[in-house]
């Protein structure tokens, strides 16, 4: 699995120009999932994203983290964290999950997130989205579930 994870002072996803999901101060988790991704992958990935220090602290050093905050989080499926442009001008997308293999694993952690507490919202999973946010700082991060496992 592979994340885009950016801190933000709010989000929404639209689907065909109506709102679906919004949120304030929190994260955007932008989540791409790998041909082969089960729950180990959804375990190490939610987990390093309910406790990644990236909120600051009374100093204005990053150092707090959802767990702290109790910030929000927006996951919105994107399959195209996979894609492989390395040869010619079209990216491939052949180490994305098929759908049927993918939906339920950014299900499973949207689940695993909320089941900290964490008050998560999430597009739908294969529309075309419009995700408008304010990412705060700017920060943004990109995690890796491949390199761990």
């Amino acid at each position: 699995m592979r994340a885009v994870v950016q801190r933000v002072s709010q989000a929404r996803v639209l689907v065909e120009e109506q709102p679906v999901a919004q949120i304030g101060p929190g994260l955007v988790v932008l989540l791409g999932v790998r041909r082969g991704d089960g729950s180990q992958e959804v375990a190490y990935l939610a987990d390093k994203v309910f406790h990644l220090r990236v909120f600051e602290d009374e100093q204005g050093k990053m150092n707090r983290s959802l767990a702290d905050t109790g910030g929000q989080v927006l996951v919105v499926s994107q399959f195209t964290l996979y894609g492989d442009a390395r040869k010619g001008r079209r990216p491939g997308f052949s180490d994305a999950a098929l759908p049927e293999e993918a939906a339920p694993l950014v299900d499973a952690f949207a689940a695993r997130l909320a089941a900290r507490g964490v008050e998560v919202r999430t597009g739908v999973f294969g529309a075309h989205m419009q995700v408008e946010l304010c990412n705060d700082g700017p920060c943004t991060l990109l995690l890796d579930s491949e390199r761990v496992f």
